[in-house]
């Protein structure tokens, strides 16, 4: 069933009022759309065969005015040879042709009234087309970011997520008792001469490199 019963519903139509009584908007627009792309196919079609209408009625003018001018000619050639009878009825002829042009050229004026008025509503329905599909490039954006912060939110309240994390705050509570036994088996004890070297040779170390990151430092602030 379609959300539209003809042309000027869609042209009148209030798309925010439509997609707020829906329950699925997205499938609202999809088939605002739809519709829309589908008279859209018949206007166009129907202003096709009004505008071949015109056409054959203009052809039709042209053919009659040249009758209309060629019985005048007869008219006018009767009563140079003093046949005024058949003057008249040329000029009758002639007469019945006019009335016949004129008949088509209202007609002409009645399609020109159609084909302006098919015009402004192919404009007016190709902009609400254009706004729906841009509508239908919101609401699609707005789903895809809802479902993605949906599963986010899922995955924070996921049981085995928080399982996990626990056991990570166990081995990390594990560990704090391991280094806590290290340190407390190095309490007391007192270090070797070779450790007391070691580390004046680290200490000398460090100070090697810090000198050298200084005078690099320099150099450079320098230049």
């Amino acid at each position: 069933m379609g959300i539209f019963s003809r042309l000027s519903d869609i042209i009148n139509s209030n798309l925010n009022a439509i997609l707020d009584r829906a329950e699925e908007p997205e499938k609202i627009i999809r088939l605002v759309i739809q519709e829309m792309e589908d008279t859209l196919v018949e206007v166009r079609s129907s202003a096709v065969k009004t505008v071949a209408e015109k056409k054959e009625i203009e052809r039709r003018l042209v053919e009659l005015r040249r009758e209309a001018d060629e019985w005048q000619r007869k008219a006018e050639l009767a009563l140079s040879k003093d046949r005024e009878d058949l003057a008249k009825g040329a000029l009758m002829a002639r007469a019945k042709i006019a009335e016949a042009a004129d008949s088509l050229t209202t007609d002409l004026g009645r399609l020109d009234e159609a084909l302006a008025k098919t015009n402004d509503d192919i404009g007016q329905l190709q902009a609400k087309l254009q706004d729906a599909k841009t509508r239908e490039r919101t609401i699609i954006a707005r789903q895809k970011t809802a479902t993605a912060r949906l599963k986010v939110k899922t995955q924070l309240h996921d049981d085995r997520i928080t399982d996990a994390f626990s056991r990570f705050d166990q081995i990390e509570r594990n560990l704090d008792v391991l280094e806590g036994k290290a340190e407390v088996l190095d309490m007391g004890r007192k270090r070797s001469l070779a450790d007391e070297i070691a580390e004046l040779e680290n200490n000398d170390k460090v100070e090697s490199e810090l000198q050298a990151l200084k005078a690099k430092l320099a150099t450079k602030n320098q230049g």
